[in-house]
């Protein structure tokens, strides 16, 4: 007799299960110094330089915000000569801009001129997140030894929405810029934002007051290059086929529940080293997270999937629309989790041209 298709679905599930790899099951040992070391441009931009940005015409602020970072560069790299030269501020520079106009691009870039000038371990490169996991794991003042032996730091997404993160990192690029350590950072702002991210630059120099003077602001507008929605909308898959796409070199295949219960045992940190030699991360019965502080585990760990560009097979209720309450879409972490459910939506595409048939 043949079993119901739900139970062998099931079972099938299970039995994969038992036989693969689970990010639930990996606890990453990272040595200290690796924390600094992994600060370097993600996989996701691997190949970005100053050359590759290709300036829109249309919008001139872009080739003026790469001819100057292309001179900060140089100034960077440039051997300082005479007391009056070691007095000069190392630069600072923000750039302000909306989703998809290159902002990142263009700061992978200055850390690839730099680093390729003067070594890799001279350009540190990270989130806003990354930093204050890495002031998390390692303490502030070992934090700031680490990073003032590099000639340039820099910082994508900078967050403003929790105060004490702000303050934490402020105090943080003071103390390196105190050091003269070139500081370069970028902040997104959601497509239909008032001012679409005028206001994003207000806030950082405000945020920071005690460095705004030193920051110099260089404006980014354009179109997003990548012509998306905020929010893509995949079809969910099953679980059989997520099991069965998952059948493959490098896969790790989890409940969701198991892996959000696992990420809460890991420090943030250590999530890039959690998906050391992963190629594909599959999930089953993926629901809606109602938790915050769930949520934003969750968001961390999408940012390191997306930066490393590992795709995503998702099997359960919904969609990734729905993973994030409509109070959590409307509160003070919106940036983070839109962010998230587009990187998300993004490599769930990928994943679903791992499977079979028709997509």
């Amino acid at each position: 007799m043949t079993a119901p298709a739900d139970t062998q679905t099931a079972r099938t599930t299970e039995a994969a299960r038992t036989t693969q790899a689970a990010l639930s099951a990996v606890r990453p040992q990272v040595p200290v110094d690796r924390l600094v070391t992994d600060l370097v441009p993600p996989r996701h931009f691997a190949a970005a330089r100053f050359a590759t940005y290709r300036a829109n015409p249309a919008h001139p602020s872009q080739g003026r915000a790469l001819n100057r970072l292309q001179e900060i560069a140089q100034q960077i790299v440039a051997p300082r000569r005479g007391l009056f030269a070691r007095r000069q501020p190392a630069p600072a520079v923000y750039l302000d801009g909306g989703f998809g106009v290159g902002k990142t691009h263009l700061l992978t870039s200055l850390a690839h001129a730099v680093g390729e000038a003067l070594g890799p371990d001279k350009a540190a490169y990270g989130t806003f997140v990354e930093y204050t996991n890495l002031v998390g794991a390692l303490g502030f003042l070992p934090t700031v030894e680490a990073l003032a032996a590099k000639k340039l730091v820099c910082i994508d997404e900078f967050e403003l929405d929790d105060a004490g993160d702000t303050t934490l990192m402020s105090r943080l690029m003071r103390e390196l810029a105190d050091r003269g350590v070139a500081l370069a950072a970028t902040s997104n702002t959601l497509p239909g934002a008032l001012g679409e991210g005028r206001f994003a630059a207000q806030d950082f120099q405000r945020e920071i007051k005690a460095l705004s003077d030193r920051f110099e602001t260089l404006r980014v507008d354009g179109e997003d290059y990548r012509h998306r929605d905020v929010v893509t909308d995949p079809e969910p898959l099953s679980a059989a086929e997520v099991a069965a796409a998952a059948a493959r070199p490098g896969a790790t295949l989890d409940a969701f529940d198991d892996l959000l219960e696992h990420l809460a045992t890991v420090h943030p940190s250590r999530y890039g080293a959690l998906l050391d030699g992963v190629s594909v991360v599959a999930l089953t019965g993926v629901h809606p997270v109602t938790a915050q502080a769930v949520a934003l585990r969750l968001v961390v760990l999408v940012d390191r999937l997306y930066d490393r560009d590992v795709p995503v097979l998702l099997a359960g209720s919904g969609d990734t629309r729905g993973l994030f309450t409509e109070e959590m879409l409307a509160g003070g972490y919106r940036k983070k989790y839109y962010r998230a459910l587009s990187r998300l939506g993004a490599l769930a595409e990928e994943g679903r041209r791992l499977v079979p048939g028709p997509n």
